[in-house]
């Protein structure tokens, strides 16, 4: 066996572990979402969470794939490699059945951010049907852009796991959710301040995010898809820096401001941390990534309360964590990366790189986020029009999504006696 043989063999391996992390941050996603909305729609979380991953997996084997990575491009997507056959290409670095995998847990990723957006309002039917929209003409196309070869990969546009792929693209499609659907019931007053409805178990999403931190490390340092020089624990280490960092910049914004640390807000910061630094997290220096963090635990304090105040009604954060800080760990690049790390895309403002990548970053920041908002708002336009509405009945959301679109609740003993109590 060759040195290349081995090589291939650890690459492999390495990616395939990064693949099932980055699988496993559904689980995190589920007690995240459930723990941040209330009792009532808990196995309804749960259980669409789980089909829309394994829907979207399916629409990735047949056109994802195909449209991100295939040849005879076009300006917005490949055109072959549809409905993946699991063979192996001679020459690569790593088995191209390893590689597809990989980039099926990205995908499957984006879409469950995007239906942040719709939680404790949406019927089970708007689900299915913009996972499969999504998965073949939002996501790919700006995947395609970026990382298969398209035109902002031509201009150098920098994005080494996904702050503008994954999580910038997921939340604009939140965000059009959040506006076609329109808030939940009784989270605004007429006079527009807010009402805190506010989830039902803050343990759950502390788990959860601490399954996503985990799950990162196959995110961000998977991404490397190699074992060469060990430069995965390089990435790792700027990963984890930059989630701790913004779990303390989130926690002392909010004790300065409110006057006691917000435990949503400390768990956002952390989220926001590795969100930001996820774009950046092969290309700057360690202390960086410290920096990185540090702002965008701030920043995700402030987008909340932003949100709010222009009554979007966000339960999960999808904007704040996904969004907000997505942009600034894109453009983050453009200050901070070094010409040493820059594999892709040139050295960053601070750098004596001058404006130009900061450019680039901020011109990927524009049209990914608007091609996402626009075309995810035109699909779900569509479909409330054609369905006669994606949001389930005013009595069906008092219910609860669990009884109302599953026809049982996620916690049947607690929910009967509430029922119980009601009627007495």
């Amino acid at each position: 066996m060759t040195v290349e043989d081995v090589m291939y063999l650890m690459n492999s391996v390495w990616t395939m572990i990064a693949a099932i992390l980055v699988i496993f941050m559904i689980g995190g996603f589920i007690l995240l979402e459930a723990g941040s909305t209330r009792m009532k729609n808990a196995g309804h979380v749960a259980g669409k969470t789980i089909f829309t991953f394994g829907l979207a997996s399916m629409v990735f084997w047949a056109v994802g794939y195909g449209f991100i990575f295939g040849g005879d491009a076009n300006f917005f997507v490949g055109m072959s490699d549809f409905f993946y056959s699991g063979e192996i290409l001679e020459g690569a670095g790593l088995a191209t059945t390893v590689f597809f995998v990989f980039q099926l847990a990205f995908a499957g990723i984006a879409i469950t951010i995007a239906l942040g957006g719709f939680a404790e309002r949406a019927k089970l039917s708007a689900y299915v049907i913009f996972t499969i929209l999504f998965g073949i003409i939002v996501y790919p196309v700006i995947a395609h852009w970026v990382w298969g070869g398209g035109w902002l990969a031509e201009h150098g546009k920098q994005d080494f796991a996904g702050s503008t792929v994954v999580h910038l693209t997921g939340a604009m499609a939140a965000l059009a959710a959040t506006m076609i659907l329109k808030p939940r019931i009784g989270k605004f007053n007429k006079d527009g301040s807010a009402n805190n409805l506010a989830g039902h178990n803050q343990v759950y999403t502390a788990l959860g995010v601490l399954i996503l931190w985990v799950g990162w490390f196959g995110f961000n340092a998977g991404s490397t898809i190699s074992v060469d020089a060990a430069f995965f624990g390089f990435v790792a280490l700027n990963t984890t820096l930059a989630a701790g960092a913004g779990a303390v910049a989130a926690t002392l914004i909010s004790w300065v401001v409110l006057g006691k640390s917000d435990i949503p807000t400390i768990l956002n910061g952390a989220l926001a941390g590795l969100v930001a630094i996820t774009a950046s997290c092969a290309f700057v220096d360690v202390w960086a990534s410290v920096v990185i963090g540090l702002i965008a635990g701030v920043l995700v304090f402030y987008s909340a309360r932003f949100f709010e105040k222009r009554k979007v009604d966000d339960p999960i954060y999808a904007l704040s964590v996904h969004g907000a800080a997505g942009v600034w760990g894109t453009l983050s690049t453009g200050f901070f990366a070094t010409p040493e790390l820059a594999s892709v895309g040139k050295a960053g403002l601070f750098y004596g790189g001058g404006f130009e990548q900061l450019g680039v970053q901020l011109m990927g920041v524009v049209s990914c986020g608007l091609f996402a908002f626009i075309v995810s708002y035109a699909i779900l336009f569509t479909m409330k029009k054609v369905m006669g509405g994606i949001r389930v009945t005013e009595e069906e959301e008092l219910m609860g999504l669990d009884m109302s679109e599953h026809g049982n609740y996620g916690y049947p003993e607690q929910m009967i006696l509430e029922e119980s109590k009601s009627l007495n």
